[in-house]
């Protein structure tokens, strides 16, 4: 009973700082774990993955990526989260990044796109998705991912700044 009460006393601690230190918190604890795990799952995606074919290299370029030819595509039964660190995974779901009844489709680690095998990922989405490697391209993936969580509290997933101008791809190739 005394560790049951310990760990319900830690946990009601730590979701305490958190509501009144957030941002401090997730700059300072939260976003470093979570940038080292995308990196590790940037780098082995451009290991395993599948290079773009002709017309995605195409539109790649199109699109203003610098380096098409690095893009990968990995096709997974479920994109990756570190679901392992409690810390990550109390975030993510506070975040509605994941969840119950979230599921997500794709998503960026640099030059590496993880999509789940079930997905049709049809050029308007495939835009969407390389709109984040161009993203990334232009600052860093530490940067977005930085912006990107900010986004997420202060505006949420459909108004945040980074996805709106990936929408936008989604408009402009959807007749294709």
């Amino acid at each position: 009973m005394k560790k049951i009460t310990i760990v319900l006393s830690f946990v009601l601690a730590l979701i305490g700082a958190v509501i009144v230190f957030k941002q401090s918190i997730i700059s300072a604890v939260i976003l470093p774990q979570y940038i080292d795990w995308a990196l590790e799952t940037e780098a082995a995606g451009v290991k395993m993955g599948e290079p773009l074919n002709e017309a995605q290299l195409a539109l790649a370029k199109e699109i203003g990526i610098k380096k098409p030819e690095e893009v990968r595509l990995v096709y997974v039964d479920a994109v990756p989260f570190p679901h392992h660190n409690p810390m990550l995974k109390f975030v993510g779901e506070a975040t509605g990044f994941i969840g119950d009844g979230i599921v997500n489709n794709a998503q960026v680690f640099g030059y590496s796109i993880y999509v789940r095998k079930d997905y049709p990922l049809n050029t308007p989405k495939l835009a969407h998705e390389l709109v984040h490697v161009l993203q990334i391209e232009r600052a860093s993936l530490k940067q977005v991912i930085t912006q990107h969580f900010a986004d997420l509290v202060n505006y949420g997933y459909d108004n945040s700044p980074l996805e709106l101008e990936a929408f936008e791809a989604n408009k402009t190739y959807k007749d294709r």
